[in-house]
């Protein structure tokens, strides 16, 4: 999806993936190590859009900075923690340049990752895992290749999908707490299709 079709799918009043958090989001703060005393954990959502799980994270406590390519994304986000009574950081970057400054207890990513061209993803992860805290986590969904499904219609030119168990490859020595492989269905472009997807939550040794 380019910046444009991003820009446009953001600048209405509704919000396009709704306003309630993804069971991703749920389930990454299920693994959330305790908060150490008197400081909050720091969150990261990478690709965060209109916010729905930034905010989510804030709610529950986090320090929380959305990062979005779109702009209009992330006004919707700061209107949105405003109507929750949350504080939320925003940032407008691309997940193949963003330079973040850490450290973080999660660091967070649905939807976004694809954009990572395969060349940059040792050196990409890299950073991520780096600006995280001992012992946080990494909550990522990626898009995979799958044998039996045909490319999606709404797949652009600067997405790239995963190779099949590609994503633990880049976390060596980090803990895998959950793993999820599934098929699911969608009609966001208005053609009924089929995506392959897996969720992993990662966690850094101490």
């Amino acid at each position: 999806m380019s910046y444009e079709q991003r820009q446009r799918m953001y600048a209405g009043d509704e919000y396009y993936w709704g306003r309630e958090p993804n069971g991703f989001a749920r389930r990454a703060l299920e693994f959330l190590p305790q908060s150490p005393k008197n400081a909050k954990l720091r969150a990261v959502d990478v690709g965060a859009g209109e916010g729905r799980d930034a905010v989510f994270f804030a709610k529950n406590g986090l320090e929380t900075l959305a990062v979005d390519v779109s702009p209009n994304g992330l006004e919707k986000a700061l209107h949105l923690a405003g109507e929750e009574g949350v504080n939320l950081g925003v940032e407008q970057g691309d997940v193949n340049s963003l330079e973040l400054e850490g450290p973080f207890d999660l660091v967070y990513s649905i939807g976004t990752i694809q954009y990572l061209s395969p060349e940059n993803r040792p050196e990409r992860f890299g950073h991520l895992k780096e600006q995280t805290a001992p012992g946080g986590l990494h909550a990522l969904f990626a898009f995979v290749d799958h044998p039996d499904l045909s490319p999606a219609p709404d797949l652009m030119e600067d997405e790239h999908l995963y190779a099949p168990g590609e994503l633990p490859g880049y976390y060596t020595g980090w803990e895998v707490l959950h793993s999820r492989a599934f098929v699911f269905d969608d009609d966001s472009d208005g053609i009924p299709h089929r995506h392959a997807a897996e969720e992993y939550v990662f966690r850094k040794p101490l």
